[in-house]
């Protein structure tokens, strides 16, 4: 069994994968329930599909925080370097895949004197 951390936004997941049939749970549920979209759990699917393991392990993963498309990404990373873990020669197809790169984008903060991150309020010259 392999362990690995993934992470998107702020959306942490841990991701184990064993030897096994291509079963995925997610939180303990079939990742079709859990995220409720398509493109999410292709998203999720990505890193087994690229390096032709599908049929080959059991996927388990626990997620906290943020949204569902955060933790999808956060899912599709952890799989990957578990992966990566696994298996060395898969390093190749993941990279140009862009699976091993965390993604680094976050919610900017908001800042005093202002309705948001960037937004303004309202000038009046008069």
């Amino acid at each position: 069994m392999f362990h690995a951390v993934g992470r998107r936004k702020s959306a942490v997941a841990r991701v184990f994968l064993s030897e096994g049939t291509g079963k995925i749970l997610i939180n303990n549920l079939d990742p079709m329930k859990y995220l409720k979209r398509e493109s999410l759990v292709e998203i999720v699917k990505q890193p087994l599909e690229v390096t032709n393991t599908g049929g080959k392990y059991d996927v388990k993963a626990t997620v906290k925080g943020g949204g569902n498309s955060g933790q999808a990404g956060a899912v599709r990373l952890g799989i990957a370097r578990a992966i990566l873990m696994h298996d060395e020669s898969h390093k190749k197809v993941l990279k140009s895949g862009g699976f091993l790169t965390r993604d680094p984008r976050e919610k900017e903060r908001k800042k005093y004197g202002q309705p948001g991150a960037r937004k303004k309020f309202q000038f009046s010259k008069r």
